[in-house]
């Protein structure tokens, strides 16, 4: 997959599925090519924005390019190419995730508790944080032309909408009809068309077969904040999935010219989920769009980079936020990379710590907390027909826990709070099943696994490949939910017969 700053269209000289991608493919090849997940890092300070780009793409291995409207003419220099792992870190930060919790023994009294019998001062429970002819015969001009890594790059201007379309057929791109009137706002708008020429002998495949492009990131100057996805919908036959990580200095986002929902979250489910969480997710997901009429955007995640709650991979690093755009919106200078792979950056601690770098001095300078906030929504022609335009919003929180495995929000409840703490997570909950041998157990106090060991902690990842309409929610949710119309699940007995 490759991030993008704008959404791609796909073109080609067939009908094509031009699935969740800021702008387009074209190429020279009667064959067709196709996307089905994209993903867009957009870092915003002030008006000025860093985007990196990542999709994947299926075609022929011939040379094919990108096009994407911009709002400013680029420069080498505005312009860089990123390992394609780029993506994996903040995915798999903010993706939903499946925490594990068991029962501890109701009979159990803990020694504060015994303490407290003998007339001891008891001591209380540790607390938690929330924490070729002339171009100019087309009216096209070409503003700049530079090569980055695999791409050769090219910024266009042009008078008319009709008059791009002609240049691109003329330049041996097969393009689809009536693209003119999909690029005709861009036009208007006087925008700039980035056309990105891939030479396919150097680039990977994924596990789905799928090119696994070099993330593209660029950075603009743009009082607004907007990703174009209408190109992405001329020739697109087929649901795109998108995914949008903002950061922000201080504030959470949400698109302002389309409904925003969140996605319901701290849900009980029963153990077979484990076994097929990318499915239970997409089902999730795919009822929760239903419900708004497929023409919302979910909000999967927001909380500030220096933690997490729980971690399924440590948070982000300074040398993170420093590849996706803070060396250009704070100015901060890299150290020199003490090998060709690991740049210098603090260790990075076991997945379930949650370690803060609030305000340390390092490398790169004090590095203050961003808030992530991490963006989904699937689509087609018959859902989106404008551009995303994105708008702060207040810090909401949803999905946390208490130390002990008790939820903090009801099922599915978001509220409004000082700080962003919103995630999507769902528990798989062991209910006591030992002997039971004392007047009055305490039920409810939960932990790790008898005798110790790890909780279970996994996050979906790859959602536009997992398998759909698989999974009856009612069947494995055991938390009501009536906004989905879950009636919920009795708790089972405790306590060994």
């Amino acid at each position: 997959m490759i991030n993008r700053i704008a959404l791609f269209l796909l073109l080609t000289a067939v009908p094509t599925a031009a699935e969740a991608f800021c702008g387009f493919f074209v190429s020279g090849a009667d064959a067709k090519l196709t996307n089905n997940a994209s993903q867009v890092v957009l870092m915003r300070k002030g008006n000025r924005t860093v985007m990196t780009m990542s999709n994947n793409y299926k075609g022929p291995t011939e040379d094919f390019a990108m096009v994407v409207p911009v709002p400013v003419v680029l420069h080498k220099e505005d312009v860089k190419t990123l390992e394609p792992n780029v993506f994996e870190h903040i995915d798999a930060l903010s993706a939903p995730r499946l925490v594990e919790y068991w029962e501890q023994d109701p009979c159990f009294q803990p020694r504060y508790e015994a303490m407290k019998s003998t007339g001891a001062p008891p001591r209380s429970a540790p607390k938690m944080k929330r924490g070729a002819a002339a171009d100019e015969d087309f009216g096209v001009k070409v503003e700049a032309r530079f090569t980055v890594g695999e791409y050769e790059i090219v910024i266009l201007s042009a008078k008319e909408a009709n008059g791009l379309e002609s240049w691109l057929k003329f330049n041996k791109y097969r393009i689809p009809d009536q693209a003119a009137p999909a690029l005709a706002p861009y036009v208007r708008s006087q925008m700039k068309f980035f056309v990105a020429k891939v030479n396919i002998q150097k680039v990977k495949r994924d596990s789905h077969g799928a090119v696994v492009l070099s993330p593209l990131r660029f950075s603009f100057e743009s009082q607004e904040l907007r990703l174009p996805v209408r190109l992405g919908l001329i020739n697109a036959d087929g649901k795109q999935d998108l995914i949008v990580y903002i950061l922000h200095p201080t504030s959470r986002f949400q698109t302002a010219n389309y409904p925003n929902v969140f996605i319901p979250t701290n849900l009980e489910v029963l153990d077979d989920v484990r076994k097929s969480f990318g499915a239970f997710y997409a089902q999730l997901f795919d009822e929760t769009m239903a419900k708004a009429n497929n023409k919302a955007v979910v909000t999967e995640y927001a909380w500030q980079t220096t933690s997490c709650d729980p971690c399924p991979v440590p948070p982000l690093q300074p040398s993170d936020l420093y590849t996706l755009g803070n060396d250009i919106l704070s100015g901060a200078q890299a150290p020199a990379p003490t090998s060709p792979q690991q740049p210098p950056s603090p260790q990075r601690p076991p997945p379930g710590m949650r370690p803060s770098f609030r305000g340390r001095p390092g490398f790169f300078g004090n590095f203050s907390p961003w808030v992530l906030t991490r963006l989904h929504t699937r689509y087609d022609r018959e859902t989106l027909s404008e551009d995303l335009i994105f708008q702060e919003a207040r810090p909401m929180v949803g999905g946390r826990s208490t130390f002990d495995g008790t939820s903090m929000e009801l099922p599915g409840e978001v509220k409004p709070d000082s700080t962003n703490n919103f995630q999507g997570r769902y528990i798989i909950r062991h209910y006591w099943n030992g002997p039971v041998a004392c007047q009055g157990p305490r039920y409810g106090v939960w932990g790790g696994p008898p005798g110790g060991g790890q909780r279970a902690l996994q996050h979906a990842n790859d959602l536009a490949n997992a398998p759909r309409g698989q999974i009856a929610l009612r069947r494995v949710v055991r938390s009501a939910l009536p906004q989905l119309g879950l009636p919920g699940m009795a708790v089972p007995r405790r306590g060994q017969k």
